[in-house]
C-alpha cells in the first residue's frame, strides 16, 4: 500500500476548507471501507447520500468500463448517447419534459435559480425576480446558491450577495404566506433538509407551499440533490408528498459516485433558457451520462425501493434502543435511509466527537451540523451490516458518554 502520503500530506498541500478524519481510505467494496492500513469500516454515510448502490457495484464498474473504451468526452458542441437515453429515462419516470445535465448539486441549483428567473423575466417581466426559500436550507457553495441558502454562516465574508432573496422559517406556511407575493418567481425548497439537521417537510406544508406558489404564478423549486434517486423509499421525494414541482434539481446519488447533476422541468419553463443562455464544459459527460443511467436502472425497481422503507424501521428500532439505554438522543427522524439522531441538550455543539469515535469504533457516519448525527448509506446495505454497524455506533457513543460533556 502506497503510504507516501497520508492525513499529514492533506495539511502540508491542501487548501484548508475541509477537515477531514484521521485516516484515508483506499478501497471499497459494497458496504465496507479499508484505509491505508487495512482496517475495515461499515460505511453509513455513502459519500453524503451519494454512494446508492455502495462502493464499486459491478454493474456500475461493467458500464463504466465499457463507455471508457468509446467516449470520455465531446463537450456540447455535440450531443451524445448515454446523455439522450439518460435524458429520456428521466422525463419518462418524473414529471419533467426536458432536462439539463451538470456536474454538481451546485451546479444544477444555479441553473435552477437562473432559469426561475429568466423564466419570470420573459413572462412578467424584471420586477418578478424574488426568490423565497427557507431558514437553515442548503443548497450549494456557489455565491448563488449559498445566497439562497438559509444559514448565513455560509455567506458571512462572501457578501455582497446576489439580492432578492428572502428566507421564511421551515414547515411554516403562515410565514411564508405572509412573505410571497405577485413579486416572487419562485419558491425553494428541500423535501428534507439535510444540511440543516435532516428536517422533513411536513405534507401540509409542501401541498400549501404548492398552492400559494400557484396563486402568486410562482414556480416550485424542489432541491432534491440528497432526496432524489431512491433516498426516500420512492424514486424522488415530491412522488409521496402529493405535490408535483416545476423545476426539480437531482444529483449525489444519481451518478451513484460518478459526478453529475440534473435539471429537470416542463416544456413551457424549459423554453426560457434558449440557445446561449446557459451553458457547462462538461455536463451531458457520456461516461458520466453511462454510469447514471444505469443507476436508475437499478433503483427504479419497486423491491429495492420497498426495501428502503423496511431498512429504515431497522435504523430507527435500533437507534431507538440505543436511546432506551443512553438517553442520547432527544428526536430521531427523517425517511428511507436519511436519518438523523439529534442529540440532547447537554451534547448540543458536540456531534463531532460522535463521528470521530465512531471512526475509532469502525464505523463511517455523518453529522448534519453540530447536534445531529445523520445516515445515509447504500440503498443496499444488509440487514446484518445495519445491525453491526449501529453496535459499533453504540461502543463508540460509550466512549463518549464516558469522558462527559464539553464545558465552555
Amino acid at each position: 500500500m502506497d503510504t507516501s502520503v497520508n492525513r499529514d500530506t492533506f495539511d502540508q498541500v491542501m487548501v484548508p476548507n475541509y477537515k477531514p478524519q484521521a485516516m484515508i481510505p483506499v478501497r471499497g467494496s459494497g458496504t465496507r471501507v479499508w484505509d491505508q492500513q487495512g482496517r475495515e469500516y461499515i460505511d453509513f454515510s455513502g459519500g453524503i447520500a451519494v454512494n446508492v448502490l455502495g462502493h464499486a457495484h459491478p454493474q456500475l464498474v461493467k458500464v463504466l468500463q465499457q463507455q471508457s473504451q468509446q467516449l470520455w468526452h465531446l463537450s456540447n458542441v455535440f450531443t451524445n448517447e448515454p446523455a439522450l437515453r439518460l435524458a429520456q429515462r428521466l422525463t419518462a419516470s418524473t414529471f419533467a419534459d426536458k432536462v439539463y445535465f451538470a456536474n454538481s448539486g451546485a451546479e444544477a441549483n444555479e441553473a435552477a435559480f437562473k432559469l426561475a428567473r429568466k423564466y419570470s423575466f420573459d413572462h412578467f417581466g424584471p420586477e418578478k425576480h424574488q426568490i423565497i426559500a427557507f431558514e437553515q436550507a442548503f443548497h450549494g457553495r456557489t455565491l448563488f446558491t449559498v445566497s439562497v441558502g438559509g444559514q448565513a454562516k455560509y455567506r458571512e465574508g462572501f457578501e455582497p450577495v446576489p439580492a432578492g432573496i428572502d428566507h421564511v422559517p421551515f414547515n411554516d406556511l403562515e410565514a411564508l404566506e405572509a412573505a410571497i407575493s405577485d413579486r416572487t418567481c419562485a419558491v425553494v425548497m428541500e423535501p428534507i433538509q439535510g444540511e440543516g439537521g435532516v428536517v422533513p417537510a411536513n405534507k401540509q406544508f409542501a401541498q400549501g407551499v404548492r398552492e400559494l406558489c400557484d396563486r402568486h404564478q410562482a414556480l416550485l423549486v424542489l432541491d432534491e440533490i440528497q432526496t432524489g434517486v431512491g433516498r426516500t423509499g420512492a424514486l424522488y421525494a415530491y412522488m409521496e408528498m402529493g405535490i408535483t414541482p416545476d423545476i426539480l434539481t437531482t444529483a449525489k446519488a444519481l451518478g451513484g459516485g460518478f459526478p453529475i447533476a440534473a435539471m429537470l422541468t416542463t416544456e413551457a419553463i424549459a423554453a426560457s433558457f434558449s440557445f446561449g443562455t446557459h451553458g457547462s464544459t462538461y455536463g451531458g459527460n457520456p461516461l458520466a451520462c453511462a454510469v447514471a443511467e444505469q443507476v436508475l436502472e437499478i433503483v427504479d425497481d419497486p423491491q429495492l425501493l420497498a426495501g428502503v422503507t423496511h431498512k429504515h424501521q431497522l435504523f430507527v428500532d435500533q437507534l431507538s434502543a440505543i436511546n432506551q439505554r443512553h438517553n442520547i438522543f432527544s428526536d430521531i427522524r427523517g425517511r428511507g435511509l436519511l436519518i438523523g439522531a439529534e442529540l440532547t441538550k447537554p451534547w448540543h455543539g458536540q456531534a463531532a466527537r460522535f463521528l470521530a469515535a465512531a471512526r475509532e469504533q469502525g464505523l463511517m457516519m455523518l453529522v448534519a451540523g453540530p447536534k445531529v448525527l445523520r445516515f445515509a448509506p447504500s440503498l443496499i446495505i444488509d440487514d446484518d451490516e445495519i445491525s453491526l454497524g449501529i453496535e459499533r455506533l453504540e461502543k463508540a457513543i460509550e466512549k463518549v458518554l464516558a469522558e462527559g460533556p464539553e464545558t465552555d
